[in-house]
Order: structure tokens, then C-alpha cells, then sequence
């Protein structure tokens, strides 16, 4: 079975409670229940933290054990170069993916650090956006890949 690593930065265990109007009203566990049942075929671990440096260490933890890594890397994304470099590192294709469209919010939102080390960005169609990084997954992995 497919292994694929869903991670979410900082502010993002708020889902469904945060800023409704550009976030949605859904947390992410809930979401995360119709993902699981719409790709039956691809076995999801979840990890979320607010912390830059347990973000870097989940993410080398990932070596050998995932195929894939969808990352929603918060406001990480617009300020680190660690995590950056961790993602460079680990050799497993990452697809960023961002709820809300990063370029057409705040100036600093339009700068992704990530983004030059993953294999693609999907940003500003709410939750499906995951679902679209797992259907990329699911079409181009092998369960024998990690």
C-alpha cells in the first residue's frame, strides 16, 4: 500500500476555528476522515506541530517509511530555509500545498523558501488541495518506492 506523510505547520491544528473566512469552518482530523475514505488504496499518516525544529525532525523520520510527503508548511513556508534544506535531504518528493492562495494575500505570503525543493505547489483551493497532491501520489508512486 501506498505511504504517504501528510504535514501541517504552525496555527494549522486551528482549522475550522481560524479565520473561517479565508480557512473554512472544517478541522483538518475531519477532512483528513474523507481523505482516508476516498483513496482507500494509500495509507495516510498525519503530523502537525508548531514547532520549525520537531517539523525538520518528522520529516527525516519519514526516510524509508513514506513514498510521498504532502506539506502544508504554515507561515514556515515564507521564513525557512531549514526546513527547506531538510526537504532537499530527505529524498522523497514533497507536493506543497497551501488552503489559501499564498499570492494573493500579504506580500510576505508570496515568497515560498520550500517551494524550489518540492516537486510541485498547490495553493488556493481550500481542502482539496490534499486531495489533488494524493491523486498526483497515487498516479506516479509505487508502494515499493520508499
Amino acid at each position: 500500500m501506498l505511504q504517504i506523510a501528510i504535514v501541517n505547520g504552525p496555527n494549522l491544528n486551528l482549522l475550522g476555528t481560524r479565520e473561517t473566512d479565508i480557512y473554512g469552518n472544517e478541522s483538518f482530523e475531519s477532512y483528513l476522515e474523507q481523505l482516508k475514505a476516498q483513496f482507500a488504496g494509500i495509507s495516510f499518516s498525519y503530523y502537525q506541530s508548531n514547532v520549525e525544529g520537531e517539523l525538520i525532525n518528522y520529516l527525516h523520520s519519514c526516510r524509508g517509511k513514506v513514498q510521498g510527503i504532502i506539506l502544508n508548511g504554515g507561515a514556515y513556508t515564507h521564513t525557512s530555509i531549514a526546513i527547506a534544506d531538510a526537504i532537499a535531504a530527505i529524498g522523497i518528493p514533497v507536493v506543497e500545498v497551501h488552503i489559501s492562495n499564498i499570492y494573493a494575500r500579504e506580500a510576505y505570503r508570496k515568497n515560498s523558501y520550500t517551494a524550489s525543493k518540492c516537486i510541485g505547489c498547490i495553493t488556493g483551493l481550500g481542502m482539496k488541495g490534499y486531495a489533488l497532491a494524493a491523486q498526483y501520489f497515487a498516479d506516479t508512486l509505487s508502494p515499493e518506492t520508499a
